[in-house]
């Protein structure tokens, strides 16, 4: 579930505060001083179901897998007002921000889409669902739980809304630097629902 361009360029905001701040994150700072990698800010979204790898002749399975997981689903707000660490906070793989508003939601089509996802030939996620925004990642060094630290500091004040309104299936595109989202397919949220859109930082 991608941000709308307001709510991204808070978020993105946000990062270059800490960046500005920690150790080791710099733009273009050679790969053994890194704290921690970022991801494009362009690409921000909400991932409902990670897939992996997947052969060509599987991803109209996983189009209409999308398409009926959007069927009778509102848009419905999400709010972002903290952040956190993977696994934990001493040594960090994961840097992200949490949803505090729309969880339900959040939670309701997540067990939609695994279970359509799963009807169309794919294992059931083990994993449970923690809606979150993946902000940066490291290797579990020491450094980047400084950064983590700064990161949720900055946090505190963050008051970040959207309207969800739509799924899109990405397709991950590695190497050459943080990963790239390509949209494979753009399914709106099919049931209208009015409600009041604010996306603000403060």
């Amino acid at each position: 579930m991608p941000l709308s361009q307001p709510a991204r360029d808070a978020v993105a905001a946000l990062v270059e505060r800490v960046r500005a701040q920690a150790p080791g994150t710099r733009e273009g700072a050679p790969p053994g001083e890194r704290a921690v990698r970022w991801v494009r800010m362009d690409g921000l979204h909400l991932t409902l179901r990670f897939i992996g790898p997947t052969e060509e002749n599987r991803l109209d399975a996983l189009r209409e897998a999308t398409r009926r997981s959007a069927t009778a689903t509102a848009p419905f707000a999400v709010r972002l007002t903290e952040a956190g660490t993977f696994p934990n906070r001493h040594r960090p793989r994961t840097l992200w921000l949490g949803a505090t508003e729309g969880v339900a939601d959040l939670l309701a089509l997540n067990e939609r889409v695994d279970r359509e996802v799963e009807q169309a030939g794919w294992a059931r996620d083990p994993r449970p669902f923690k809606p979150h925004l993946t902000l940066a990642r490291s290797d579990g060094i020491a450094g980047a739980a400084e950064t983590g630290r700064l990161l949720a500091a900055e946090a505190r004040a963050l008051n970040v809304r959207w309207l969800v309104n739509r799924l899109v299936l990405f397709e991950s595109i590695t190497g050459g630097g943080p990963a790239r989202y390509e949209p494979l397919l753009e399914v709106p949220l099919e049931v209208p629902l009015d409600v009041p859109l604010e996306s603000r930082e403060g």
